[in-house]
């Protein structure tokens, strides 16, 4: 008998056969979509664009948590109690989200278990990759950890196609991803791109070459 193959998770699928009530909100380049300390009342889920969390220490520096794209979601703190937004989100490209109301959400995930389970399932994997960029910031070498995230943001290991185009990310903003500066990441993107392991074509160009930066000892 065939296994059965597991179903991606497709969120804006099961927003909508939940009946989940959201807005359509769409956020031009570098505008701010919420900001540190705003009062976290809604959950985002990214339809199209790209979106960059960041935060702020009290000195004034930034730092990127993550640069997340279609499919995912965020602001999910407020279901865990977090009364104000503990950084700031920001477009990266024009971007279009879901905002659906944190009530809504708690409402949805309490009496819909099949949006429930595979939205915590979700939230899990997520976590998991903190940890892992966690592990990346402290054993790997700039250029692997610059690999790394060029490789996530094209979404290479999704259950669906690669991203292969990326909008365009500046280095400044990878800099702050992988905590390095603006002339590492120009370094090593020139390196990239003379070995073929990324092309710029107007938009920016992954190739699963670049995985051997990651996997080479």
């Amino acid at each position: 008998m065939k296994s059965k193959k597991k179903r991606a998770f497709n969120p804006q699928a099961l927003l909508e056969s939940a009946g989940v009530a959201r807005t359509v909100t769409e956020f031009r380049r570098k505008e701010s979509i919420f900001s540190q300390g705003d009062p976290a009342k809604s959950v985002l889920y990214i339809q199209t664009g790209g979106v960059k969390l960041s935060v702020v220490n009290e000195v004034g520096r930034e730092a990127v948590v993550a640069v997340l794209g279609p499919g995912d979601f965020f602001g999910e703190g407020c279901l865990a109690g977090q009364s104000v937004r503990m950084g700031t989100a920001t477009a990266i490209t024009p971007t279009t989200a879901l905002v659906i109301e944190k009530n809504e959400m708690i409402r949805v995930l309490h009496e819909q278990h099949a949006f429930s389970d595979r939205f915590i399932s979700y939230m899990l994997a997520r976590n998991i990759r903190v940890e892992e960029d966690l592990i990346d910031q402290l054993f790997n070498s700039s250029e692997k950890r610059l690999a790394r995230a060029l490789l996530l943001l094209a979404r290479y290991g999704k259950q669906d196609q690669p991203q292969r185009l990326l909008p365009n990310v500046s280095q400044k903003t990878l800099a702050e991803m992988i905590g390095t500066t603006r002339s590492r990441v120009n370094f090593f993107m020139n390196k990239f791109r003379k070995l073929g392991f990324i092309q710029y074509n107007g938009k920016l160009q992954i190739n699963s070459s670049l995985l051997s930066v990651v996997l080479h000892d």
